[in-house]
This record gives C-alpha cells, sequence and structure tokens, in this order.
C-alpha cells in the first residue's frame, strides 16, 4: 500500500483494523507459545526460582526502555514500518530461542525484545483509525484477539513441547512470525493518521530524533495524563506481580506440568474472550470512562482479597473470572483516557509509555513477587493486591464523586 493514503474511507478502515486484529491474534499465539516452553527449557538448563525472576527481569528492563522509543519511532515513521520492525524482531527472538543450549543463550534471545512491540503497535494502528467515541470498545476487541492467542498459544506451546521438544517448538513460532510480516508489508498502510493537526508552534522546528526525551516527557503536561499514569502504574503493579509469577506458581506451587499449564492458559484465554467479545463493549457503552475505572479498581481490591485465601487450582478457576474483569477494564480505559488527553500525532508515544508500564511491572515484579513468595507465601501477593488498590479506589472512588457533583 502507498504510504501516500492520508485519507482512509470507513470500509478500508474497518479492513484494516480486522487484518491488525489477526496479525495481534497471532503474535499473542506465539507469545504464549513460548510461554509454555521457556520455563521448563529453563528449568532443563538449571535455572532455580531466582534465575528465572532474574530472566523475566532481563525482559521487562528492556522493554521498559524501548517501549516508549518504539512508540515515538511510530509517530515519526509510520505504523508499517514499526509493525514491520516488531515482527521481525520476534522471527529473530525465536530463531535465537531454538538454538538455546547453554543459559547465556537464554538471556541473548531475549534482546530482540527491545523492539517487539506488537500488540502496542497494533494499538497505535487501532487508535488511530478508530472514532474517540468509540476507542475503547475498539481497543477492547483487542483484548479478544489476546484470549485467542492465550488459548491457542498455551494448548499449541504444550502440545509441541510435549511430543516433539522445545527448539520445534521454537520454530514453530519463528515462521508463524514471518506469517505475521507478510501480512504487514502487504496490507498495513505506511500512514494509519491521516492529517494529524500540527502542534508545533509557529517557527518551531519539529525534532524528528526518537531519542528527544523532552518530546516523550512532554505528554505528562497535557490535563489528566499524569493522574491516570500514577494509578496505572501503582493499581497495576499488585496484579502484575502476579501475573509475572504465575508460572512459577503453577510450576511449583499446583505442580503442572506443561500440557496441564498449557490446558490451564487456554482456560484463561475462554474467558478472556467471553469478557472481551461479550461484556467490555456493552459497559463501555453504557457507563463513563471514570466510573469504569472506579469499578476495575476496586474489583481488582476484591479479587486480591480472594487471591490470599486460594487453595488450589480449582479456586484459582473461579477468581479467574473477576480478576479478567478487572484487569480488562483497567488496561482498557487507562489506554482510552490516555490516548484522548493528547493530540493525535502523539497517540503512538503515549501507547508506548503505557506499554512500559507493563515492561515496569515484569521488572520489579519478579523481585518484589519473589521476595514475598519465599518469605511470607503466595498470600502475601493477594493481601498486597488487596491493601494497595483498596487505598487507590478511595482515592479514585473521591475524586469521581467530586468531579460529579461540580458537573451538577
Amino acid at each position: 500500500m502507498s504510504g501516500k493514503d492520508h485519507t482512509l474511507d470507513q470500509p478500508r478502515r474497518k479492513r484494516i483494523i480486522h487484518i491488525v486484529y489477526l496479525i495481534a491474534a497471532l503474535d499473542i499465539t506465539w507469545m504464549f507459545l513460548q510461554f509454555s516452553v521457556t520455563p521448563y527449557l529453563a528449568t532443563k538448563l538449571g535455572f532455580d526460582t531466582l534465575w528465572l525472576g532474574y530472566l523475566q527481569t532481563t525482559v521487562g528492563v528492556i522493554q521498559l526502555l524501548g517501549g516508549p522509543l518504539f512508540g515515538r519511532f511510530a509517530d515519526l515513521f509510520g505504523a508499517r514500518i514499526a509493525l514491520s520492525l516488531a515482527c521481525g524482531a520476534t522471527v529473530v527472538f525465536f530463531l535465537l530461542l531454538a538454538i538455546a543450549t547453554h543459559p547465556l543463550m537464554l538471556f541473548v534471545h531475549k534482546i530482540p525484545t527491545v523492539f517487539m512491540h506488537v500488540l502496542p503497535a497494533s494499538q497505535m494502528v487501532v487508535t488511530d483509525l478508530s472514532e474517540p467515541d468509540k476507542r475503547a470498545d475498539a481497543l477492547s476487541k483487542l483484548g479478544l484477539c489476546f484470549g485467542f492467542g492465550m488459548i491457542a498459544g498455551s494448548t499449541l506451546g504444550g502440545q509441541l513441547s510435549k511430543h516433539y521438544g522445545e527448539t520445534f517448538a521454537a520454530c514453530v513460532g519463528a515462521v508463524g512470525s514471518a506469517f505475521s510480516l507478510v501480512l504487514v508489508l502487504n496490507f498495513i498502510p505506511n500512514n494509519t493518521k491521516g492529517d494529524a493537526p500540527v502542534t508545533k508552534k509557529d517557527g518551531e522546528k519539529e525534532n524528528k530524533s526518537i531519542f528527544n526525551v523532552s518530546e516523550i516527557t512532554r505528554l505528562m503536561t497535557f490535563p489528566r495524563v499524569t493522574q491516570t499514569f500514577i494509578v496505572k502504574v501503582v493499581a497495576g503493579l499488585p496484579s502484575g506481580i502476579f501475573q509475572v509469577m504465575f508460572s512459577v506458581m503453577a510450576l511449583q506451587l499446583f505442580k503442572l506440568g506443561p500440557e496441564q499449564n498449557g490446558y490451564l492458559m487456554a482456560y484463561l484465554g475462554i474467558v478472556q474472550m467471553m469478557i472481551q467479545g461479550g461484556v467490555l463493549g456493552r459497559l463501555t457503552g453504557r457507563f463513563s470512562e471514570s466510573m469504569l475505572l472506579v469499578l476495575s479498581v476496586g474489583l481488582s481490591s476484591a479479587v486480591g482479597l480472594a487471591l490470599a485465601y486460594m487453595q488450589n487450582v480449582t479456586h484459582l478457576c473461579l477468581i479467574v473470572v473477576p480478576m479478567m474483569l478487572s484487569l480488562s477494564l483497567f488496561n482498557v480505559i487507562t489506554d482510552s483516557i490516555l490516548t484522548k488527553s493528547v493530540p493525535s500525532s502523539d497517540t503512538g508515544t503515549m501507547l508506548g509509555l503505557c506499554s512500559s508500564v507493563q515492561s515496569l511491572l515484569r521488572t520489579v515484579g519478579p523481585t518484589i513477587g519473589g521476595f514475598l513468595y519465599v518469605n511470607y507465601g503466595y498470600s502475601s501477593i493477594g493481601m498486597t493486591q488487596f491493601v494497595v488498590n483498596i487505598v487507590v479506589f478511595f482515592y479514585l472512588l473521591h475524586r469521581w464523586t467530586k468531579n460529579k457533583d461540580k458537573s451538577n
């Protein structure tokens, strides 16, 4: 497609968004395939819980640095180039995993993750091509892709690892990522932003460097951005700790093998798809984003309390439903609020900053989670989520009721 497509009619926008959904679903499939491979391959290579934490922290640090830069790169050079870079890096990632026969190689194969931002790049395209009042619903559909990828990737990874080994599973991921790259090159236009309004002052020269920190941090000066961003970090940290510790808990606490872990992840994916496809769209259409943000954080605090008293896999399967609802609502609503708070020319950078929050959680999460798990047991992770989120809940509730009173 031509890079001169400054205006896209509605049918073409929908076609591109549907292709992006497919690319996102495939990427999540390969990533969950990798999640079904790496912990068991690492164990075979002599990694213990501590070194598994170091490995996860390495990915978090790399993507924490790469997220905002990747977002600005997409704003400057277009979605097609950004998505191509992300998919190409994923191919290299899986090829390095396939030849990992030494503990050091497990760290080396994480280096391409600095560019592996397919999901944030997909969010950028959907944000550019969707109407502001329908943005939350459009972004929530990416969560539906996430659920599909979780089911397919976890099941496929478990079966391939069991019957053919980790190396073959990694090669399947490389081939699949190469197919995603072909889709990007053939169906995604260079320019998805249209004729975005110029935000620079007259006579001010635009800085095209992706390493311009002031251009990235400038977004924090817009109304609502700083407060929402802080809430996204603080309220998201406890649930992020549980997510990064999940594979360790499945391996050590529940004694699940690769195949059983794959089935559990598939169940999580089914729940995710049901919530994203049948619940979020209706909620975002009927209630305000501020109200849904309060609801998501309050529900997350209740989930934390339930996790603290969880005893077995059956309990986890029951808790998963409200947990997925709170996580999905929280991520979609905060991303929607933040992208609406900045000019359309900066939505890529904003989404890059949002993705860096997840990377930050993966960076500090293994260290905090490992400390809590080893010293106080898994219940301490749930109690931490309950305490932190209940504080944030009352803060958001106070701010929401105050703003509601002013509007009345």
